[in-house]
């Protein structure tokens, strides 16, 4: 499979889009608008020069009858211009040279997470992308996050809601869940939000809902003690200044006698009005092509970075990350003229996909009881469920069909495995084997971090920013591998070069175990939780006859949908310290100061002992050897593995080489890490110093 630039093909698509033989062709964006340009700071940047943000709105249309558009859920329910076609207002910013000439030709197209405007790759270098001369873009595409404002600080879109052919609504049940809502001045709480973006209550009259309490929910969604609330106990009403049954009001739910703060509860009830979510994500998809091949729109303005884009490479973090697989599954890396959009993509930390192509889902909402977003193909390869019953299907089925398919880096880190599913995408839910690994994709497993990395840091003073769970804050960090990582993608797409071979835990090699103490070797480490019954497993849901599951896409009628089965994820096997053996380590995993994990149970509560919302947890080595006799801690403590200072800095430096040796780090990186590594412990004291200059030595 063929799909990237080699280095002579690269330079020549330079010289043809720098030249004025560039084409204006028709990608559905039919109308944009500039907003503002203002200089970035920090600038000059080596000898690319200053650079600008461009913020502005792109207006489009869609073909409801394009094959391309046909996946959409609710297309076809859409409201029509006088052209047949669906609208869509999209904002977008795009970080450029000010002096165009000195592009690079590569353009990052950022899928924002929750609608942020953020920059990737830059841990403690934000001038990284601009020395580089890269063009960086966000397109909004987050269909129940509608635009607010030129200078908000998050981009939005608009997108139609759907109607039946008469005009009159379309309605489906819709769950909300509130757990363990807490005490305000000391009382329960009477009244709690409904979520209402993109869902308007169908009827105040509780007639047609469901009201009902537990005392604990399973990983596997089993609930104790489930009360059903009677319908007289509760009303649509506010009662947080009237008393039960409170001032109507259809954006809230009121229980008699307040919430409990020891139970979960779960609503059902009608919704109204969805947003038809997927013209969201086609009005990125045509944003991306508009900025990659046109020159101006149908009105004459000019496409700011018109010919200056040579090869498109997509990023996507968390939520992100998630919406670039299910874009991908969708065949949408594919505009409505047939072209490509993005020639490479980075899913970043998204271990499945969500509810963005389904009526009435919350795409902001992650993994929770009920979600869409493990019921598709959550591997690369075609393979057939077996364990569903779903047909032979993978991320990639519909891109090769169009030969549209790019070169893709799946990095992860803990919690994609442990709390959204990620494992399974490399085992099939019948988890006997590995899944073989397309030529033109490479997984990567950041082995014993927590979501999205930790911040780095050289000491054992690490203290939990999370008080519903049990351990610290993992401060293990991921980002100097992935800006490395970034580093080789580029060169895959314009020079042909094989990035770093996948590096991930495997069923092969004994690394992939089941999540439980024994399979993992899991130590006995005093006061620490165990990895028994943490893990969210895959729920395989009947969500009803309208949900096509392969697209991850469709319509829910079943509230709350009952659950057919749950299907275990495989975790890294862990060494005699508690740390993750497969994947790839970052400097800190390889000299480590503790036990690193990309799991954190939950404290307390009706979800006590599962996996917190994308927790990860660390757990320091004692300083010295009495400290962990006296506490019978099984794991070498900081004076048994490194008696000073040197020994460490030294370790460190012959592994920071190796690092660069093998693609996944880079120089600079390596003594900004050293740098830190040196006046983090001499702040802490951690190490006896020796008197040693800094640097010793430098990668």
């Amino acid at each position: 499979m063929s799909v990237h630039l080699h280095k002579r093909a690269f330079h020549a698509a330079i010289a043809m889009a720098l030249g004025a033989s560039v084409l204006s062709v028709d990608a559905r964006v039919t109308r944009i608008v500039v907003d503002s340009t203002t200089a970035v700071a920090g600038g000059p940047f080596g000898t690319v020069g200053a650079y600008e943000l461009v913020r502005g709105s792109a207006f489009g249309e869609l073909d409801p009858n394009d094959r391309r558009n046909a996946v959409i859920t609710d297309i076809t329910l859409a409201p029509k211009n006088a052209n047949g076609k669906v609208e869509y207002r999209s904002q977008f910013t795009i970080y450029k040279p000010v002096d165009l000439s000195r592009a690079s030709g590569v353009m990052i197209s950022y899928v924002p997470n929750r609608g942020r405007i953020e920059i990737p790759y830059v841990t403690d270098d934000p001038g990284f992308l601009w020395r580089r001369g890269d063009i960086l873009m966000h397109a909004a595409w987050q269909g129940d996050m509608p635009i607010t404002g030129p200078t908000s600080t998050t981009l939005g879109v608009n997108v139609p809601i759907a109607k039946l052919p008469d005009g009159s609504p379309v309605v489906s049940p819709v769950l909300d869940r509130f757990i363990a809502v807490p005490l305000s001045a000391g009382v329960p709480q009477t009244t709690q939000s409904l979520t209402t973006s993109g869902r308007t209550t169908f009827s105040t009259d509780t007639a047609t809902t469901a009201l009902v309490s537990a005392t604990k929910e399973s990983p596997e969604g089993v609930k104790s003690n489930v009360v059903t609330i009677p319908r007289t106990d509760y009303a649509f009403a506010d009662c947080r200044t009237t008393p039960f049954p409170g001032t109507p009001d259809p954006t809230r739910l009121c229980i008699k006698g307040g919430f409990n703060p020891a139970l979960l509860y779960e609503f059902s009830y009608l919704a109204k009005d969805p947003y038809v979510l997927g013209v969201g994500q086609a009005a990125f998809r045509d944003v991306v092509s508009f900025m990659r091949y046109s020159l101006q729109d149908d009105v004459g303005v000019p496409n700011p970075i018109a010919g200056k884009v040579v090869t498109v490479t997509s990023y996507g973090r968390s939520q992100a990350g998630r919406y670039l697989k299910h874009h991908l599954n969708l065949g949408m890396n594919e505009d409505e003229n047939g072209r490509k959009i993005w020639d490479g993509a980075n899913p970043d930390t998204g271990g499945r996909f969500g509810g963005f192509n389904v009526r009435f889902a919350q795409p902001g909402d992650i993994a929770e009881l009920y979600e869409p977003g493990a019921d598709g193909p959550l591997w690369w390869e075609e393979n057939t469920d077996n364990v569903r019953g779903h047909a032979k299907w993978g991320i990639l089925t519909r891109c090769r069909q169009t030969s549209t398919c790019p070169l893709v880096m799946d990095t992860l880190t803990g919690p994609e495995a442990w709390y959204s599913n990620g494992s399974v995408g490399w085992t099939g839910t019948e988890k006997v084997a590995d899944l073989p690994i397309p030529p033109n994709v490479r997984v990567y497993f950041h082995s014993g971090t927590t979501h999205n990395g930790g911040g780095g840091g050289y000491n054992l003073g690490t203290a939990s920013t999370n008080p519903a769970v049990f351990s610290g804050s993992n401060p293990n960090p991921n980002t100097y591998i992935n800006r490395a990582l970034y580093v080789a993608m580029i060169e895959w797409l314009t020079m042909g070069r094989e990035p770093p071979p996948s590096a991930l835990p495997r069923i092969s090699d004994g690394t992939l175990v089941p999540a439980n103490s024994v399979a993992m070797g899991w130590p006995n480490i005093p006061n620490a939780p165990k990895p028994d019954g943490v893990i969210n497993p895959v729920l395989d849901y009947d969500y009803g006859p309208l949900f096509r599951h392969n697209d991850g896409s469709g319509v829910i009628t079943n509230g709350p949908p009952p659950i057919k089965q749950a299907i275990p994820g495989l975790v890294s096997k862990v060494d005699a310290d508690g740390n993750e053996i497969g994947g790839v380590r970052s400097l800190l995993r390889r000299l480590p100061l503790g036990t690193y994990t990309g799991w954190n149970p939950i404290a307390s509560g009706p979800l006590a002992g599962r996996e917190g919302s994308l927790a990860g947890g660390y757990m320091p080595f004692a300083r010295t050897r009495a400290e962990r006799l006296a506490s019978g801690d099984p794991r070498l403590s900081i004076e048994e593995r490194y008696p000073n200072f040197k020994s460490y800095y030294l370790a460190a430096t012959i592994e920071a080489n190796k690092m660069i040796n093998e693609r996944l780090l880079l120089p600079e990186d390596a003594t900004r890490q050293l740098g830190r590594l040196y006046s983090n412990m001499k702040a802490s004291n951690l190490l006896p110093w020796l008197g040693l200059p800094m640097p010793i030595t430098t990668p």
